[in-house]
């Protein structure tokens, strides 16, 4: 019985790293799309100091995120020892934090561009806004990333505070030309473990009301037709001509 237990916690020591991997990767995921949104706000008549503020904290929080994930994820492909399961999993959540990576520092630049162009420093400042016309604004959601519970203990963290925007664009650029010099993962080689439009076909079965598809025939003179537009199995029209 004590073999069993000294086996099954030895599994779960070694598979720790991977599942803190991967929900730091849920979490980033999470925190990116939050700025997203919260650039998307900016410039227009819904920006306000409590936004900025806000997203000083989900970039800090992303910083945090992304600086010990990209710790983890080069210490357990470089020097772990990981089944051939677990390598593929690694090499997945690679390759995803990579491209997140990029999306993040993009949405960076966007933050930069625009609060020069829209500073608020002055109450007289509000006056350049643009009046989108739209309801409601980006403050509150970095709440819901921050309720979430970091992977891994505060003392672990080595991330440091978060810098400026433009020192941290600098180190997201250097942080993965330093992944793609320490780890060698083609990414074609890595291979997704969901199917393509998984999550809208599973959404369209579960509607309570069929929905008739529409076809539309080709009747252009000709030996050649064409049979649709895509090979999406959910989309509702196959094709349109005249």
């Amino acid at each position: 019985m004590n073999r069993w237990r000294r086996s099954v916690g030895e599994i779960q020591a070694r598979r720790r790293p991977l599942l803190e991997c991967q929900r730091a990767q849920a979490a980033f995921v999470k925190g990116t799309a939050c700025l997203q949104l919260q650039a998307a706000c900016l410039g227009s008549n819904s920006d306000c100091s409590r936004l900025r503020e806000e997203l000083d904290e989900t970039r800090a929080l992303a910083h945090s995120l992304s600086t010990g994930l990209q710790k983890r994820l080069t210490t357990m492909l470089t020097q772990g020892e990981l089944l051939q399961e677990e390598r593929a999993e690694a090499e997945r959540l690679w390759v995803l934090f990579l491209s997140g990576l990029e999306i993040f520092q993009q949405d960076l630049q966007k933050v930069i561009l625009l609060q020069e162009l829209f500073p608020l420093k002055q109450p007289r400042d509000r006056r350049s806004l643009v009046n989108t016309g739209g309801s409601g604004d980006g403050t509150g959601v970095t709440g819901r990333v921050t309720m979430s519970q970091m992977p891994w203990p505060k003392t672990q963290d080595q991330g440091g505070p978060c810098p400026d925007l433009s020192t941290q664009i600098s180190q997201l650029e250097s942080m993965a030309q330093e992944m793609l010099r320490k780890v060698n993962v083609p990414f074609w080689s890595v291979e997704a473990t969901q199917e393509a439009w998984a999550d809208s076909v599973d959404t369209e079965q579960d509607d309570d009301e069929p929905v008739e598809e529409m076809s539309v025939e080709n009747v252009a003179a000709g030996p050649q037709r064409l049979s649709g537009c895509c090979h999406y199995p959910g989309c509702r029209v196959l094709c349109l001509l005249n």
